[in-house]
Protein backbone atom coordinates (compact mmCIF):
# COMPACT_ATOMS: atom_id res chain seq x y z
CA UNK A 1 0.00 0.00 0.00
CA UNK A 2 2.05 2.81 -1.44
CA UNK A 3 -1.06 4.69 -2.60
CA UNK A 4 -2.41 7.42 -0.64
CA UNK A 5 -5.95 9.17 -1.33
CA UNK A 6 -8.84 8.89 -3.56
CA UNK A 7 -9.46 11.44 -6.28
CA UNK A 8 -6.15 13.16 -5.21
CA UNK A 9 -3.89 10.13 -5.17
CA UNK A 10 -0.43 10.01 -4.44
CA UNK A 11 2.23 6.84 -4.42
CA UNK A 12 5.64 7.40 -3.53
CA UNK A 13 8.55 5.23 -4.08
CA UNK A 14 12.64 5.14 -3.05
CA UNK A 15 14.33 4.34 -0.37
CA UNK A 16 16.58 6.17 2.58
CA UNK A 17 19.89 4.78 0.48
CA UNK A 18 18.52 4.19 -3.06
CA UNK A 19 19.04 6.18 -6.07
CA UNK A 20 16.11 8.92 -5.00
CA UNK A 21 12.71 9.17 -3.69
CA UNK A 22 9.48 10.61 -4.95
CA UNK A 23 6.05 10.74 -5.73
CA UNK A 24 3.66 10.26 -8.86
CA UNK A 25 0.74 12.47 -8.01
CA UNK A 26 -2.57 11.78 -9.93
CA UNK A 27 -5.80 13.91 -9.76
CA UNK A 28 -4.32 16.77 -10.01
CA UNK A 29 -6.32 19.77 -11.52
CA UNK A 30 -5.08 21.46 -14.87
CA UNK A 31 -4.09 24.72 -14.36
CA UNK A 32 -2.48 25.29 -11.17
CA UNK A 33 0.82 26.97 -11.52
CA UNK A 34 3.93 25.02 -10.05
CA UNK A 35 7.43 25.76 -10.23
CA UNK A 36 10.74 23.90 -8.60
CA UNK A 37 10.78 26.97 -6.16
CA UNK A 38 7.49 26.26 -5.04
CA UNK A 39 9.07 23.33 -3.16
CA UNK A 40 12.58 24.76 -1.33
CA UNK A 41 10.56 25.89 2.38
CA UNK A 42 8.73 22.80 3.27
CA UNK A 43 11.67 20.36 1.96
CA UNK A 44 14.21 22.86 3.82
CA UNK A 45 12.25 22.62 6.57
CA UNK A 46 11.79 18.96 6.95
CA UNK A 47 15.31 18.19 5.36
CA UNK A 48 18.17 16.57 7.66
CA UNK A 49 21.35 18.61 8.74
CA UNK A 50 19.65 21.97 9.16
CA UNK A 51 20.26 22.13 12.92
CA UNK A 52 22.00 20.90 16.10
CA UNK A 53 19.06 18.70 17.07
CA UNK A 54 18.27 16.93 13.79
CA UNK A 55 20.69 14.40 11.80
CA UNK A 56 23.93 15.69 10.79
CA UNK A 57 22.87 13.53 6.94
CA UNK A 58 22.96 16.65 4.34
CA UNK A 59 20.83 16.53 1.61
CA UNK A 60 19.87 18.74 -0.62
CA UNK A 61 16.77 17.82 -1.95
CA UNK A 62 16.77 19.55 -5.79
CA UNK A 63 13.58 18.75 -6.87
CA UNK A 64 12.97 17.17 -10.54
CA UNK A 65 9.68 17.61 -12.19
CA UNK A 66 9.50 14.97 -14.61
CA UNK A 67 5.82 14.94 -15.64
CA UNK A 68 2.48 16.66 -15.72
CA UNK A 69 3.49 19.77 -15.81
CA UNK A 70 3.70 22.32 -19.07
CA UNK A 71 4.81 25.75 -19.18
CA UNK A 72 4.81 26.26 -15.64
CA UNK A 73 1.17 24.83 -15.04
CA UNK A 74 -0.09 21.52 -14.37
CA UNK A 75 -2.04 19.65 -17.07
CA UNK A 76 -4.07 17.40 -15.68
CA UNK A 77 -1.60 14.07 -15.84
CA UNK A 78 0.40 12.67 -13.27
CA UNK A 79 2.54 14.63 -11.83
CA UNK A 80 6.32 12.88 -10.83
CA UNK A 81 8.62 14.31 -8.23
CA UNK A 82 11.89 13.33 -7.25
CA UNK A 83 15.05 14.09 -5.27
CA UNK A 84 18.20 12.25 -5.83
CA UNK A 85 20.20 10.38 -2.83
CA UNK A 86 23.23 12.37 -2.34
CA UNK A 87 25.05 11.98 1.09
CA UNK A 88 23.80 8.39 1.47
CA UNK A 89 26.56 6.16 3.62
CA UNK A 90 25.56 2.52 3.02
CA UNK A 91 28.25 1.07 4.54
CA UNK A 92 27.81 2.18 7.89
CA UNK A 93 25.04 -0.54 8.36
CA UNK A 94 27.12 -3.18 6.55
CA UNK A 95 28.42 -4.70 10.25
CA UNK A 96 24.61 -5.19 10.69
CA UNK A 97 22.80 -6.15 7.93
CA UNK A 98 21.65 -9.70 9.93
CA UNK A 99 21.42 -7.97 13.04
CA UNK A 100 17.51 -6.95 14.51
CA UNK A 101 17.58 -3.85 15.39
CA UNK A 102 15.59 -3.00 18.53
CA UNK A 103 12.05 -1.15 17.99
CA UNK A 104 13.14 -0.48 14.29
CA UNK A 105 11.11 -2.02 11.02
CA UNK A 106 13.97 -5.04 10.47
CA UNK A 107 12.01 -7.95 11.94
CA UNK A 108 8.82 -7.14 10.39
CA UNK A 109 9.78 -6.65 6.95
CA UNK A 110 12.47 -9.99 6.81
CA UNK A 111 9.20 -11.97 8.33
CA UNK A 112 6.48 -10.06 6.15
CA UNK A 113 8.64 -10.11 2.50
CA UNK A 114 11.27 -12.45 3.34
CA UNK A 115 13.73 -10.09 2.53
CA UNK A 116 14.78 -6.11 3.52
CA UNK A 117 17.01 -3.35 2.36
CA UNK A 118 19.01 -3.11 5.39
CA UNK A 119 20.55 0.08 4.19
CA UNK A 120 19.42 3.02 6.38
CA UNK A 121 16.47 1.51 6.94
CA UNK A 122 14.66 1.36 3.29
CA UNK A 123 11.30 2.09 2.77
CA UNK A 124 10.69 2.44 6.63
CA UNK A 125 13.14 5.25 6.98
CA UNK A 126 11.45 8.90 7.36
CA UNK A 127 13.98 9.91 4.86
CA UNK A 128 10.21 8.31 2.16
CA UNK A 129 8.41 11.04 3.70
CA UNK A 130 10.43 13.58 1.59
CA UNK A 131 7.91 12.80 -1.26
CA UNK A 132 4.84 13.16 1.09
CA UNK A 133 6.56 16.23 1.79
CA UNK A 134 6.81 17.03 -2.16
CA UNK A 135 2.98 15.85 -2.73
CA UNK A 136 1.82 18.21 -0.05
CA UNK A 137 3.35 21.56 -1.35
CA UNK A 138 1.14 20.53 -4.46
CA UNK A 139 -1.79 20.03 -2.29
CA UNK A 140 -1.34 23.02 -0.10
CA UNK A 141 -1.57 25.17 -3.37
CA UNK A 142 -4.74 23.73 -4.34
CA UNK A 143 -6.41 24.32 -1.10
CA UNK A 144 -5.23 28.38 -1.06
CA UNK A 145 -6.58 29.05 -4.21
CA UNK A 146 -9.65 27.07 -3.84
CA UNK A 147 -11.33 28.38 -0.94
CA UNK A 148 -7.80 29.95 1.18
CA UNK A 149 -7.53 26.95 3.51
CA UNK A 150 -4.47 26.94 5.77
CA UNK A 151 -2.35 24.16 7.52
CA UNK A 152 0.18 24.82 9.94
CA UNK A 153 1.46 22.92 12.19
CA UNK A 154 3.82 22.86 15.49
CA UNK A 155 5.66 21.16 18.48
CA UNK A 156 3.80 21.62 21.86
CA UNK A 157 5.44 18.97 23.79
CA UNK A 158 8.72 17.53 24.14
CA UNK A 159 8.96 14.91 26.23
CA UNK A 160 7.40 16.36 29.36
CA UNK A 161 8.01 19.90 28.57
CA UNK A 162 5.04 21.69 27.72
CA UNK A 163 2.25 24.28 28.33
CA UNK A 164 -0.88 25.78 26.52
CA UNK A 165 -0.51 27.30 23.70
CA UNK A 166 -3.48 28.81 21.94
CA UNK A 167 -3.71 27.36 18.16
CA UNK A 168 -5.59 30.53 16.81
CA UNK A 169 -2.78 32.67 17.88
CA UNK A 170 0.08 30.51 16.24
CA UNK A 171 2.02 31.71 13.12
CA UNK A 172 3.97 30.13 10.46
CA UNK A 173 7.04 33.18 11.75
CA UNK A 174 6.28 32.34 15.82
CA UNK A 175 7.00 28.34 14.23
CA UNK A 176 10.10 29.05 12.19
CA UNK A 177 11.34 31.63 15.09
CA UNK A 178 13.43 28.65 16.51
CA UNK A 179 14.70 25.01 16.04
CA UNK A 180 12.44 22.73 17.60
CA UNK A 181 9.53 24.92 16.22
CA UNK A 182 7.46 26.02 18.71
CA UNK A 183 5.73 28.97 18.84
CA UNK A 184 6.68 29.70 22.33
CA UNK A 185 9.59 31.53 22.78
CA UNK A 186 10.06 30.34 26.79
CA UNK A 187 8.99 26.40 26.02
CA UNK A 188 11.49 26.24 22.80
CA UNK A 189 14.53 27.36 24.65
CA UNK A 190 13.38 24.62 27.89
CA UNK A 191 12.99 21.98 24.77
CA UNK A 192 15.99 22.55 23.12
CA UNK A 193 18.01 22.40 26.51
CA UNK A 194 16.11 19.19 27.02
CA UNK A 195 17.01 17.30 23.39
CA UNK A 196 20.73 18.93 23.73
CA UNK A 197 20.69 17.11 27.40
CA UNK A 198 18.99 13.91 25.89
CA UNK A 199 21.37 13.92 22.65
CA UNK A 200 24.73 14.13 24.79
CA UNK A 201 24.00 11.06 26.96
CA UNK A 202 23.62 8.97 23.32
CA UNK A 203 19.60 8.99 23.81
CA UNK A 204 16.65 9.76 22.23
CA UNK A 205 13.28 12.03 22.97
CA UNK A 206 9.22 12.06 22.36
CA UNK A 207 7.13 14.83 22.06
CA UNK A 208 3.72 16.31 20.04
CA UNK A 209 3.00 18.16 16.80
CA UNK A 210 -0.80 19.98 17.09
CA UNK A 211 -1.88 21.29 13.42
CA UNK A 212 -4.64 23.67 12.78
CA UNK A 213 -6.08 23.99 9.54
CA UNK A 214 -8.41 27.95 9.30
CA UNK A 215 -11.14 28.45 6.71
CA UNK A 216 -12.53 25.18 6.24
CA UNK A 217 -15.55 24.81 4.61
CA UNK A 218 -18.68 23.10 5.81
CA UNK A 219 -19.17 19.79 4.87
CA UNK A 220 -15.68 17.65 4.15
CA UNK A 221 -15.69 14.40 5.34
CA UNK A 222 -17.73 11.33 4.02
CA UNK A 223 -18.97 8.76 6.51
CA UNK A 224 -19.18 6.37 7.41
CA UNK A 225 -15.83 4.63 7.00
CA UNK A 226 -14.11 8.26 5.31
CA UNK A 227 -14.89 10.37 8.02
CA UNK A 228 -12.41 13.14 8.11
CA UNK A 229 -11.67 12.54 11.04
CA UNK A 230 -10.91 9.38 10.17
CA UNK A 231 -9.22 9.82 6.93
CA UNK A 232 -6.20 12.68 8.96
CA UNK A 233 -6.04 9.75 11.70
CA UNK A 234 -5.28 7.45 9.16
CA UNK A 235 -2.46 9.83 7.39
CA UNK A 236 -0.71 10.54 10.62
CA UNK A 237 -0.65 7.17 11.70
CA UNK A 238 1.42 6.77 8.39
CA UNK A 239 4.07 8.66 9.51
CA UNK A 240 7.09 6.97 11.08
CA UNK A 241 7.28 7.13 14.88
CA UNK A 242 3.38 8.05 15.57
CA UNK A 243 1.61 7.00 18.22
CA UNK A 244 -1.43 8.00 18.69
CA UNK A 245 -3.46 11.18 17.47
CA UNK A 246 -6.35 12.94 19.21
CA UNK A 247 -9.05 16.24 18.15
CA UNK A 248 -9.88 19.00 19.63
CA UNK A 249 -10.30 18.55 23.60
CA UNK A 250 -8.84 15.04 22.60
CA UNK A 251 -8.45 13.06 26.14
CA UNK A 252 -9.00 15.94 27.75
CA UNK A 253 -13.14 15.38 27.45
CA UNK A 254 -12.74 12.85 30.57
CA UNK A 255 -12.31 15.47 32.55
CA UNK A 256 -15.85 17.46 31.54
CA UNK A 257 -19.28 16.63 31.28
CA UNK A 258 -21.54 16.74 28.26
CA UNK A 259 -22.84 20.49 28.90
CA UNK A 260 -19.41 21.34 29.74
CA UNK A 261 -17.89 19.87 26.22
CA UNK A 262 -20.96 20.37 23.92
CA UNK A 263 -20.34 23.12 20.80
CA UNK A 264 -23.36 25.59 21.22
CA UNK A 265 -24.31 26.79 17.98
CA UNK A 266 -24.79 30.71 17.51
CA UNK A 267 -24.93 33.10 14.30
CA UNK A 268 -22.33 34.90 13.53
CA UNK A 269 -23.05 37.97 10.85
CA UNK A 270 -25.78 35.41 9.49
CA UNK A 271 -23.04 32.41 9.23
CA UNK A 272 -23.37 29.50 11.75
CA UNK A 273 -20.34 28.80 14.25
CA UNK A 274 -19.93 27.24 17.69
CA UNK A 275 -19.19 29.40 20.69
CA UNK A 276 -16.35 26.97 21.56
CA UNK A 277 -14.50 23.90 19.62
CA UNK A 278 -14.07 21.26 21.76
CA UNK A 279 -14.80 18.84 18.79
CA UNK A 280 -11.77 20.42 17.20
CA UNK A 281 -13.69 21.50 14.19
CA UNK A 282 -15.31 18.20 12.75
CA UNK A 283 -19.06 16.83 14.12
CA UNK A 284 -20.45 13.56 12.61
CA UNK A 285 -17.26 13.52 10.55
CA UNK A 286 -17.89 16.10 8.78
CA UNK A 287 -16.41 19.59 8.79
CA UNK A 288 -18.57 22.13 10.65
CA UNK A 289 -16.78 25.00 9.63
CA UNK A 290 -14.77 25.77 12.32
CA UNK A 291 -10.86 25.14 12.46
CA UNK A 292 -9.63 21.43 12.78
CA UNK A 293 -7.61 20.81 15.57
CA UNK A 294 -5.63 17.88 16.50
CA UNK A 295 -2.49 16.52 17.71
CA UNK A 296 -0.02 13.81 17.24
CA UNK A 297 2.13 12.36 19.47
CA UNK A 298 5.44 11.17 18.23
CA UNK A 299 7.59 8.31 19.98
CA UNK A 300 11.58 8.83 20.85
CA UNK A 301 13.96 7.74 17.99
CA UNK A 302 14.24 4.35 17.89
CA UNK A 303 18.22 4.35 17.03
CA UNK A 304 19.84 5.29 20.42
CA UNK A 305 23.50 5.60 20.45
CA UNK A 306 23.67 3.14 23.65
CA UNK A 307 24.87 -0.21 23.67
CA UNK A 308 21.88 -2.51 23.43
CA UNK A 309 20.72 -6.26 23.48
CA UNK A 310 19.50 -7.77 20.64
CA UNK A 311 19.61 -10.74 18.48
CA UNK A 312 20.67 -11.89 14.89
CA UNK A 313 18.45 -13.46 12.06
CA UNK A 314 19.56 -16.78 13.21
CA UNK A 315 18.14 -15.84 16.82
CA UNK A 316 21.88 -15.52 17.94
CA UNK A 317 21.82 -13.51 21.30
CA UNK A 318 24.43 -10.17 20.72
CA UNK A 319 24.74 -6.58 21.57
CA UNK A 320 24.57 -3.32 19.13
CA UNK A 321 25.43 -0.24 19.14
CA UNK A 322 24.05 1.43 16.29
CA UNK A 323 25.54 3.08 13.21
CA UNK A 324 24.55 5.92 11.29
CA UNK A 325 22.92 9.84 11.23
CA UNK A 326 19.97 10.40 13.78
CA UNK A 327 17.68 12.66 15.38
CA UNK A 328 17.27 12.91 18.63
CA UNK A 329 13.93 13.98 18.68
CA UNK A 330 11.67 13.42 15.52
CA UNK A 331 9.16 16.63 16.16
CA UNK A 332 11.21 19.32 14.70
CA UNK A 333 11.15 18.08 11.37
CA UNK A 334 7.56 16.54 11.69
CA UNK A 335 6.02 19.76 11.96
CA UNK A 336 5.87 19.98 8.33
CA UNK A 337 5.37 15.85 7.37
CA UNK A 338 2.22 16.52 9.49
CA UNK A 339 0.97 19.30 7.67
CA UNK A 340 1.92 17.47 4.11
CA UNK A 341 -0.77 14.55 5.25
CA UNK A 342 -3.08 16.91 6.50
CA UNK A 343 -3.03 18.97 3.42
CA UNK A 344 -3.75 15.55 1.15
CA UNK A 345 -6.27 14.49 3.08
CA UNK A 346 -7.70 18.28 2.89
CA UNK A 347 -8.22 18.72 -0.65
CA UNK A 348 -9.19 14.94 -1.44
CA UNK A 349 -12.10 15.93 0.59
CA UNK A 350 -12.27 19.02 -1.46
CA UNK A 351 -12.50 17.51 -4.71
CA UNK A 352 -14.76 14.66 -3.48
CA UNK A 353 -17.26 17.08 -1.82
CA UNK A 354 -17.63 18.90 -5.33
CA UNK A 355 -19.49 15.38 -6.34
CA UNK A 356 -21.97 14.78 -3.57
CA UNK A 357 -24.81 17.36 -4.89
CA UNK A 358 -25.85 18.57 -8.12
Amino acid sequence: MNTFGHLFRITTFGESHGGAVGVVLDGCPAGLKLEVKDFFQDLARRRTGQSSITSARQEIDEVEILSGVFEGKTIGSPILLMVRNKDARSNDYKRIKDTYRPSHADYTYDAKYGVRNWTGGGRASARETTARVMAGVVAKKILKKVCGMNVLAYVDRVGLIGGSIDPMKVTLKKVEANIVRCPDAKLAKEMIERIKEVQKEGDTIGGTVSCIVKKVPVGLGDPVFAKIKASLAQAMMSLPATMGVEFGSGFGSLGMIGSEHNDVFESVLGEIKTKTNFSGGIQGGITNGMPVVFRTVFKPVSTIFKTQETVTKKGKKTKLLMPGRHDPCVVPRAVVMVEAMTALVMVDALLRQKSVQI
